[in-house]
């Protein structure tokens, strides 16, 4: 699509935005807080995510051949011509490409999202610049302990394992196991500086013997000291220029109490974006068009967010009241298997402790009743 409609003011047009991605609710709630209209495409359509949706439809996968007809009807139907995206595009990365050309794309270029993903022409960067990360291999280790198996193209912690010396395919590389808290660094670009939105503590969940590092939570404050965030804040000026990042992007790391080291950069808005109440739908388009604003949001108290996995096959049933904090949660009938997502909830309180006790008895609350409806 050409340059003069990826510098169309969205802030006056406050039309049609189409938004794409595995789970769309995210986007589509925060576009239509900025005063967008959303149409959105995706995986799952979610009850809130048709509610925050001025239209929507459902597909298999982002493949091309599922998102064709979806892109067809929506700019033939409301001639939308501005696309944000959010997460899934890791396994479909020419899915971007097709985009790119049907549409204004808001959002890091596809050849910047590709070149994130191209693992060894990352990790060589990384040495290059002398940023530290856990050591990786790209061919099969001598020895398989304390090694773990990472997908290429990886997404939510989704295949992650620890290598135990089986046979593999070559869209997966191996990486030293590094022990410590996770952590993320949310924050905007403009192509050439960064600007610092949040750091935020995470963690992950064993579901299966194929996934046994699964995103599962996240909460918008972290015990780093002031020395070790301005560590990763520097990585992050390094990076940006190199990589060319606009919008909302995420960095992901591990500090194991002395050190940190860089895991992976989310080149797309990510879960951590809805812990923080700071405009940041417009200010993601406004960095995608070279504008970082000045705009000062306080962060009053904390906010977490978990995904809720089933424990085992269930039907969500006829009458199924949701708790007023759960997000993302489906229509009646549908079959959640063991170890998908259900839903998931969130908590603001003043107190960290508060919000991980709050998070447990809200998921502990919903299984409960989860469990009488199994299959």
């Amino acid at each position: 699509m050409n340059n003069e409609l990826q510098q169309i003011d969205l802030e006056i047009t406050h039309g049609y935005i189409l938004i794409v991605a595995n789970s769309g609710r995210m986007l589509a709630q925060s576009a239509r807080a900025a005063g967008f209209r959303p149409l959105v495409i995706d995986l799952f359509a979610d009850l809130d995510t048709q509610h925050y949706a001025e239209d929507f439809k459902q597909i298999a996968s982002l493949a091309e051949q599922d998102l064709k007809p979806a892109v067809d009807y929506f700019i033939e139907s409301y001639q939308v011509v501005q696309l944000v995206y959010g997460s899934g595009f890791e396994h479909h990365p020419e899915s971007l490409c097709y985009l790119n050309n049907r549409l204004s794309l808001l959002g890091n270029v596809p050849e910047v999202f590709i070149a994130l993903h191209n693992k060894p022409a990352f990790f060589s960067e990384l040495k290059r610049l002398n940023i530290p990360y856990p050591s990786v291999q790209f061919n099969k280790p001598d020895e398989f302990e304390a090694w773990l198996l990472k997908p290429s193209r990886g997404l939510g912690g989704v295949g992650i394992k620890h290598y135990l010396g089986e046979e593999v395919d070559s869209e997966c590389y191996w990486q030293r196991y590094q022990k410590g808290q996770q952590y993320s660094l949310l924050f905007l670009a403009d192509g050439l500086q960064v600007q610092i939105i949040g750091f935020n503590s995470q963690w992950t969940a064993n579901l299966a013997e194929c996934s046994e590092f699964l995103f599962s939570g996240i909460i918008n404050a972290c015990d780093l000291k002031l020395e070790q965030q301005d560590e990763i804040i520097e990585w992050l000026k390094k990076l940006v220029p190199l990589f060319k990042l606009k919008g909302l992007n995420s960095v992901d790391f591990i500090n194991d109490g002395d050190s940190s080291y860089l895991l992976e950069i989310n080149p797309r808005p990510s879960a951590s974006m809805q812990l923080y109440e700071a405009d940041l739908f417009k200010r993601h388009i406004k960095a995608c068009q070279g504008k970082l604003t000045d705009d000062h949001y306080p962060i009053k108290g904390v906010t977490g967010y978990q995904i809720v996995y089933a424990q085992s096959d269930i039907i969500i049933p006829e009458g199924f009241v949701w708790p007023k904090n759960c997000l993302d949660f489906p229509e009646n009938g549908v079959i959640c298997r063991t170890g998908q997502p259900i839903c998931s909830i969130m908590s603001h309180k003043k107190q960290v402790l508060s919000i991980m006790r709050d998070l447990q008895s809200q998921q502990l609350n919903l299984q409960k009743r989860f469990l009488a409806h199994g299959i």
